[in-house]
């Protein structure tokens, strides 16, 4: 008969599996995320801060008014489609190399500058930028 005490064990925790059902939720709750970054955004356009305006040589200066209204280097567009601008440019000699600036209204369609952009590609007119006012100025109005 062995009446000696047993030493007693320690329980242990083994904390693996504990840690792979976490990492299991987490990688969970990532991807069933939504993010909606979209609906806290309050837009004002445009407004930019930015260096000194440059001077392109070959510009075509677009104007597009808070109706929708288009001006190629100060000239009234009759037509308000793709077309017509694409005429605008023709008529007005724009090289392949010259700089479309578009000085869109900030209360401008969307799709007026989206057609500006179109007709200016139609003409092969790839280098477009966009005319802004910088904080302060906008701050004066």
């Amino acid at each position: 008969m062995n009446f000696r005490p047993r030493p007693k064990e320690e329980p242990e925790i083994n904390l693996i599996p504990f840690i792979d059902v976490l990492l299991v939720i987490l990688i969970f709750l990532m991807l069933t995320t939504t993010y909606s970054k979209f609906t806290e955004l309050q837009l004002k356009l445009p407004v930019a801060d930015s260096d000194a305006q440059r001077d392109y040589p070959k510009e075509v200066i677009v104007a597009v008014t808070s109706d929708g209204r288009y001006t190629v280097k100060g000239t009234p567009v009759t037509g308000r489609n793709v077309d017509a601008l694409a005429q605008a440019f023709a008529d007005a000699q724009a090289a392949k190399d010259s700089v479309v600036i578009i000085t869109a209204d900030a209360t401008a369609p969307h799709q007026s500058v989206i057609t500006v952009m179109e007709a200016a590609r139609r003409k092969g007119l790839n280098h477009i930028t966009f005319a802004t006012q910088n904080s302060a100025q906008a701050g004066n109005r």
